[in-house]
C-alpha cells in the first residue's frame, strides 16, 4: 500500500506560479513512474506530466514549456512546478504512483483567476 499526499494547491492569478508537492509513504526510488493528472469540472481526468525512475519526463502538450516535473528520491517527494498559469489550468490535480497497481493521492485544487 502506498499513500500519496498532495499539497501546494491554491488560488493564483493568470500568469502566476505554483509548486505542487506529493509526499509518498514509501521510498519512491523504486517506483517506475510517478506523475500528475488533473481533472477540471465536467471533463475527463487527463495526464499532465510523469517521470520515470530514470528521469525521463513526459508532458501534455498543453503544459509543455510551462510545467516541470521532478522527483526527490531522498525526500520521497514528487514536485510539479507550474508557471505561466492560465485559467484553463484550473482543476483538481492528482498525484499517482504506478507500481503495477496505481495509487492515487486525494487531490489538490488549483484555481487560476483570469
Amino acid at each position: 500500500q502506498v499513500q500519496l499526499v498532495e499539497s501546494g494547491g491554491g488560488l493564483v492569478q493568470a500568469g502566476g506560479s505554483l509548486r505542487l508537492s506529493c509526499a509518498a509513504s514509501t521510498r519512491i526510488f523504486s517506483i517506475n513512474v510517478v506523475g500528475w493528472y488533473r481533472q477540471a469540472p465536467g471533463k475527463q481526468r487527463e495526464l499532465v506530466a510523469r517521470i520515470t525512475s530514470g528521469g525521463i519526463t513526459n508532458y501534455a502538450d498543453s503544459v509543455k514549456g510551462r510545467f516541470t516535473i521532478s522527483r526527490d528520491n531522498a525526500k520521497n517527494t514528487v514536485y510539479l512546478q507550474m508557471s505561466s498559469l492560465k485559467a484553463e489550468d484550473t482543476a483538481v490535480y492528482y498525484c499517482y504512483a504506478d507500481i503495477g497497481p496505481i495509487y492515487w493521492g486525494q487531490g489538490t485544487q488549483v484555481t487560476v483567476s483570469s
